[in-house]
């Protein structure tokens, strides 16, 4: 349990007994038209030369290569509030590590406008932009102590050394690590030395935390553990904070506001539950949530009076909330969506779907059960009860839990 500290900034005080932190001024982040470009090389410049014809056509394949280079980010635009938990996210090579070395300033911004506060720091140095960067790979010096690791930025800005031990004291009591000041980081676990790293950026009180893929390198406990405690310090603190991970179930569990990213771009933007509960494409729908929602490929048919997905030898009646946007598309193809939460089981032979347990996946307070349903393979994630391999077991929707996307461009249809 951490304890209820404010660590020491520029003004404090105390409401309902504990202390809260205030800052003189606003740390949010803006970017607008963002975009990172890599130039060529020498060798690349002279292929491009001498396969003109060969350009056009990569260009055609993949749209980030272009006459100037590649394109790792394009026209990223983003407002970040103060305070605010945000986490980028998204598959590898999507430009979401690139994006947040750009707002550090490690990386040079090609195109657009890069603002913390109200001040535009595309040329300013990344000392001097009041940001605390996180590795994944913790970059503490093996031969300094931990209390030395965290005081070192201090000591290069010339700090008294009463405000120094002061602050990096109070650091150390909120990520529990007093004990370990003495010591050097390979005398810690990989979970101790993270922390090092966290409270070495604690301590210069910087206006945004930036943290990248910080959790990567701890086990399966020990991740859950530190991500819990963190999203603590960053709310006990009130600090900007931009999070970069792969992990979706970080992104979900962390943050205030998430922005999934594919080949350079924002595919969807908002809180964790407008991502799970409203995808804007297949893309969004397949990264977030676990296991991965199940997709069939679908024509609107007519059922009696009513209207029906035909998913193969799988039949699903069109709920009625969806039946005056499906008419237009009867007889044409589309794709359904069906998260494995939102399939609970119903009474034997009484549910939409019948089916026959191919595989499980025991949780202990529940399942994961892949089944083979009239040609069709899918996943559900049951709560209670008892499943056998061979066992036909009956499924029924969700109401309103339908999601609907276009066959040709995965866009979602509401």
């Amino acid at each position: 349990m951490l304890p209820e500290y404010c660590f020491p900034v520029s003004e404090n005080a105390c409401e309902n007994g504990r202390c809260v932190r205030r800052r003189n001024s606003m740390a949010s982040v803006t970017l607008k038209n963002v975009k990172k470009i890599y130039p060529f090389n020498g060798d690349d410049a002279k292929k491009k030369k001498k396969k003109k014809g060969e350009e056009t056509t990569e260009k055609k394949v993949n749209l980030q290569i272009t006459d100037k280079g590649v394109v790792a980010v394009q026209e990223f635009s983003l407002d970040i509030k103060d305070k605010e938990f945000i986490v980028l996210v998204g598959p590898s090579g999507c430009g979401k590590s690139t994006t947040l070395r750009m707002i550090a300033g490690l990386e040079e911004i090609s195109e657009g406008e890069l603002y913390i506060g109200d001040r535009l720091v595309n040329d300013v140095a990344p000392k001097d932009r009041d940001i605390a960067m996180v590795f994944q790979n913790y970059a503490l010096y093996p031969h300094m102590t931990v209390y030395e690791n965290m005081a070192f930025a201090l000591k290069l800005r010339h700090a008294p050394k009463d405000e120094i031990d002061k602050k990096v004291k109070e650091a150390a009591e909120i990520l529990d690590i007093t004990q370990y000041l003495g010591r050097k980081p390979k005398a810690l676990s990989g979970g101790q030395r993270q922390r090092v790293a966290l409270g070495r950026a604690l301590v210069r009180d910087p206006q945004v935390f930036l943290l990248d893929e910080p959790l990567g390198n701890l086990d399966a406990k020990l991740r859950d553990q530190v991500r819990y405690e963190l999203k603590k310090i960053q709310t006990q603190l009130g600090v900007t904070t931009i999070y970069v991970t792969h992990d979706q179930t970080e992104a979900m569990t962390m943050a205030d506001h998430i922005v999934l990213m594919k080949d350079g771009h924002i595919m969807q933007q908002g809180t964790p539950n407008d991502l799970y509960a409203h995808p804007n494409s297949l893309f969004v729908a397949s990264f977030v949530g676990t296991p991965q929602i199940n997709k069939l490929t679908c024509k609107v048919v007519e059922k009696g009076s009513s209207l029906a997905f035909q998913c193969g030898e799988l039949l699903l009646s069109v709920p009625d909330d969806l039946t005056a946007l499906m008419q237009q598309y009867k007889g044409k193809e589309v794709i359904v969506g069906l998260r494995p939460s939102e399939l609970t089981l119903a009474p034997e032979g009484q549910g939409e779907i019948e089916g026959t347990v191919d595989s499980v996946e025991p949780l202990g307070d529940g399942f994961i059960v892949y089944l083979k349903a009239a040609g069709q393979m899918l996943v559900a994630k049951i709560a209670g009860g008892s499943t056998v391999i061979g066992k036909t077991i009956s499924l029924n929707i969700e109401k309103g839990k339908f999601h609907i996307f276009d066959s040709q461009i995965g866009r979602a249809h509401v």
